[in-house]
């Protein structure tokens, strides 16, 4: 209960009641694998976002939010930046520029043990154009490397902002095991943000509404395993989640209702697997995982349907909430 007699304090006004409360949106931003999805999570001490090795699955704006007595820094996840091929590449990427320009720091990712390529490249020639912005070089996984490759790393770091025409707020070296890094990286974001009151009750840790998590959990569970088969053609929608009636309270299930929308017919037989058999482990990991989530035991309800070339139509976009 420490902090919140600390924190009622600090809102009293008094002269001497030191720096001001300071809250404000980052976003981090990297190639696919950058460490992106761990840093939030190391950062906000929890699993928030949905770590996965595959490039944008997470598709929606999760936030986590990190706490601090004298600041509140709010963790806004935007989908990878990458060279559009479709009508939701091309729309993903509206999405992260209008979210680049509205945060008050950028993040950008880069691994400590991969040397910079187009990728990186691609992304910071877009993050030049974003001007008021101030960008952080988060250099990622230097538990990875030697101090020889690490500074080699942060020299090529600080000439790419150069040649771009851009100055590095700050370069970080981290690892998101080591806790002191985590904390030092929050403690440079805070000044760059804003003077505000919280702008979320202590205690939220996501602003996601649940229905998308629980939908990005069986996406996940379904692309276990085929993700080379079925890259990015799976969206979920989950229809409904309800508390079952006449159940006693203190023992309450929730029904929900999902939807796994894949383009083609013939993808149908390799989410459902051999007599079914795929689909049910789908739906026993993505329930357990989700009743992790929400705390409370779950009936799931999974059904496959064909939503044809859901990627160029922008009416089924619309629907599956893109």
């Amino acid at each position: 209960m420490g902090a919140m007699s600390v924190r009622t304090e600090s809102s009293e006004p008094s002269e001497s009641s030191g720096p001001p409360h300071r809250a404000g949106f980052a976003c981090f931003v990297g190639r696919p694998n950058a460490g992106k999805s761990t840093l939030t999570n190391a950062l906000v001490g929890q699993k928030v976002a949905i770590t996965a090795n595959q490039p944008q699955t997470t598709r929606h704006t999760v936030r986590g939010i990190v706490h601090r007595p004298d600041a509140q820094l709010i963790l806004v996840d935007t989908p990878g930046l990458h060279k559009p091929r479709t009508l939701l590449g091309e729309r993903l990427n509206d999405v992260v520029r209008t979210t680049w320009a509205e945060v008050d720091v950028i993040g950008f990712c880069l691994p400590a043990n991969e040397k910079l390529g187009p990728g990186d490249r691609f992304i910071a020639k877009e993050l030049a154009t974003i001007k008021k912005t101030p960008k952080i070089a988060v250099v990622t996984k230097t538990d990875l490397v030697d101090s020889k490759t690490l500074a080699e790393q942060l020299i090529a770091i600080d000439q790419l902002g150069k040649e771009l025409g851009f100055e590095w707020a700050q370069i970080v070296p981290v690892s998101a095991v080591g806790d002191k890094q985590i904390q030092l990286l929050a403690d440079l974001i805070i000044p760059m943000l804003p003077e505000s009151p919280p702008l979320y009750p202590e205690g939220d840790l996501t602003d996601e509404p649940e229905q998308v998590m629980v939908a990005e959990l069986i996406r996940e569970a379904a692309l276990e395993g085929v993700r080379d088969e079925l890259p990015h053609s799976i969206a979920v929608v989950v229809e409904e989640m309800l508390p079952r009636q006449d159940r006693p309270a203190d023992k309450p299930m929730l029904d929900i209702h999902a939807n796994v929308y894949i383009e083609r017919p013939s993808q149908k037989g390799i989410i459902i697997g051999p007599k079914g058999k795929r689909l049910k482990e789908v739906g026993i990991k993505s329930r357990q995982q989700i009743e992790a989530l929400l705390g409370t035991p779950v009936f799931l309800d999974l059904h496959v349907k064909v939503a044809k070339d859901w990627q160029r139509d922008p009416k089924q976009l619309r629907k599956l909430g893109f």
